[in-house]
């Protein structure tokens, strides 16, 4: 399946249109299999799409993600990055070395449904960032 043939219905479920802008970072962002920054994002679909600008890119993810098209996390350094929507987990940092791993959202599904009932919000969705001490670390 292409990028257009996934995402342009996706879009205009929601009310929006394909550009070229947005078909090249979501390109960008399918094919990465990991989370970038949007200067990353930038960087690599201005290959595909010279006449990208970076502000474009920051608006066009903001879009995304309050579409749900992309998630939003923060990175060790606490920076913003990017990764397609669709593949539900969260990270565990560690705050010494910096490594993480990946807590799938099945772990956390329990608490979801409890703040939903507790809150009376629903739909709570989230990129759940932790942050610790490895066990590498803890034995040094």
């Amino acid at each position: 399946m292409t990028c257009t043939s996934e995402y342009v219905p996706q879009l205009r479920a929601r009310g929006f249109r394909m550009t070229s802008q947005r078909l090249a970072i979501l390109h960008v962002l399918r094919h990465a299999g990991t989370h970038l920054s949007p200067s990353e994002i930038y960087r690599q679909a201005k290959r595909d799409y010279p006449g990208l600008t970076e502000p474009t890119v920051y608006r066009t993810l903001e879009l995304l993600s309050d579409i749900a098209l992309v998630r939003p996390s923060y990175n060790s350094s606490g920076h913003l990055t990017y990764e397609i929507a669709g593949n539900d987990h969260h990270h565990i940092i560690c705050k010494q070395c910096g490594s993480e791993i990946e807590v799938e959202h099945t772990l956390l599904e329990s608490l979801y449904r409890l703040l939903e009932t507790t809150s009376g919000y629903r739909s709570i969705g989230s990129h759940v960032t932790f942050f610790g001490v490895c066990p590498q670390c803890q034995t040094s």
